[in-house]
Protein backbone atom coordinates (compact mmCIF):
# COMPACT_ATOMS: atom_id res chain seq x y z
CA UNK A 1 0.00 0.00 0.00
CA UNK A 2 1.34 3.47 -1.31
CA UNK A 3 1.04 6.40 1.38
CA UNK A 4 -1.80 8.98 0.36
CA UNK A 5 0.24 11.98 -1.24
CA UNK A 6 -0.32 15.54 0.23
CA UNK A 7 0.24 18.20 -1.62
CA UNK A 8 2.79 20.51 -0.32
CA UNK A 9 2.71 24.18 -0.59
CA UNK A 10 5.58 25.87 -1.99
CA UNK A 11 6.69 29.75 -2.65
CA UNK A 12 5.28 29.70 -5.81
CA UNK A 13 1.61 28.80 -4.15
CA UNK A 14 2.00 31.97 -1.83
CA UNK A 15 1.66 34.65 -4.49
CA UNK A 16 -1.65 32.86 -5.51
CA UNK A 17 -2.72 32.57 -2.12
CA UNK A 18 -1.84 36.04 -1.54
CA UNK A 19 -4.26 37.40 -4.39
CA UNK A 20 -6.98 35.42 -2.53
CA UNK A 21 -5.94 37.64 1.00
CA UNK A 22 -7.42 40.93 1.76
CA UNK A 23 -4.05 42.78 1.86
CA UNK A 24 -3.64 45.45 -0.82
CA UNK A 25 -1.17 47.59 -1.54
CA UNK A 26 0.22 49.79 2.01
CA UNK A 27 -0.86 47.25 4.28
CA UNK A 28 1.27 46.83 7.21
CA UNK A 29 1.50 43.43 8.49
CA UNK A 30 3.62 40.77 10.97
CA UNK A 31 5.32 37.78 9.21
CA UNK A 32 5.24 34.97 11.08
CA UNK A 33 7.87 32.02 9.90
CA UNK A 34 7.37 29.33 12.12
CA UNK A 35 10.04 25.75 12.04
CA UNK A 36 8.16 22.80 12.80
CA UNK A 37 10.83 21.39 14.79
CA UNK A 38 13.30 19.70 12.10
CA UNK A 39 13.46 22.76 9.83
CA UNK A 40 17.40 24.78 10.67
CA UNK A 41 16.83 28.59 11.68
CA UNK A 42 19.19 29.05 8.39
CA UNK A 43 16.18 27.67 5.96
CA UNK A 44 13.68 29.57 7.98
CA UNK A 45 15.71 32.43 7.31
CA UNK A 46 16.04 32.01 3.51
CA UNK A 47 12.11 31.36 3.42
CA UNK A 48 11.35 34.56 5.19
CA UNK A 49 13.52 36.37 2.95
CA UNK A 50 11.64 34.99 -0.24
CA UNK A 51 8.15 35.78 1.75
CA UNK A 52 9.30 39.28 2.34
CA UNK A 53 10.50 39.18 -1.42
CA UNK A 54 6.90 38.11 -2.46
CA UNK A 55 5.20 40.96 0.04
CA UNK A 56 7.15 43.80 -1.14
CA UNK A 57 6.50 42.97 -4.94
CA UNK A 58 2.70 42.99 -4.11
CA UNK A 59 3.34 46.11 -2.23
CA UNK A 60 2.42 44.50 0.80
CA UNK A 61 4.86 45.95 3.71
CA UNK A 62 6.45 43.94 6.89
CA UNK A 63 6.86 45.83 9.57
CA UNK A 64 7.41 42.70 12.23
CA UNK A 65 8.57 39.72 12.09
CA UNK A 66 9.39 36.34 13.88
CA UNK A 67 11.54 33.70 12.20
CA UNK A 68 11.95 30.62 14.52
CA UNK A 69 10.60 26.96 15.80
CA UNK A 70 8.80 28.42 17.93
CA UNK A 71 5.28 26.28 17.62
CA UNK A 72 6.70 22.38 16.63
CA UNK A 73 5.38 19.47 16.08
CA UNK A 74 8.59 16.84 17.33
CA UNK A 75 10.93 16.83 14.46
CA UNK A 76 8.42 18.01 11.29
CA UNK A 77 10.35 19.18 8.54
CA UNK A 78 9.24 22.66 7.40
CA UNK A 79 7.39 25.86 8.08
CA UNK A 80 4.06 27.72 7.96
CA UNK A 81 3.96 31.08 7.45
CA UNK A 82 1.55 33.26 9.09
CA UNK A 83 0.66 37.08 8.02
CA UNK A 84 -1.30 39.55 10.73
CA UNK A 85 -2.66 42.65 9.03
CA UNK A 86 -1.10 45.24 11.21
CA UNK A 87 -2.30 48.67 12.87
CA UNK A 88 -1.14 51.04 15.86
CA UNK A 89 -2.43 49.20 18.13
CA UNK A 90 -1.67 45.87 17.23
CA UNK A 91 2.12 47.20 16.76
CA UNK A 92 2.04 49.25 20.32
CA UNK A 93 0.98 45.20 21.82
CA UNK A 94 3.45 43.49 19.56
CA UNK A 95 6.02 45.69 20.85
CA UNK A 96 5.67 45.40 24.50
CA UNK A 97 8.12 43.53 26.35
CA UNK A 98 7.50 39.66 26.59
CA UNK A 99 8.99 37.73 29.63
CA UNK A 100 7.86 33.72 29.35
CA UNK A 101 9.63 30.50 28.83
CA UNK A 102 9.36 30.53 25.28
CA UNK A 103 9.91 33.94 23.83
CA UNK A 104 11.66 36.59 25.69
CA UNK A 105 11.98 40.38 24.39
CA UNK A 106 12.15 43.81 25.28
CA UNK A 107 13.27 43.10 28.69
Amino acid sequence: MGRVGVPIATLDDMETLLADLPFVKGDPVIAFVNGLGGTPLIELYLMYGEVAAILEKAGVTVVRSLVGPYITSLDMAGCSVTLLRADDELLRLWDHPVDTPALRRGC
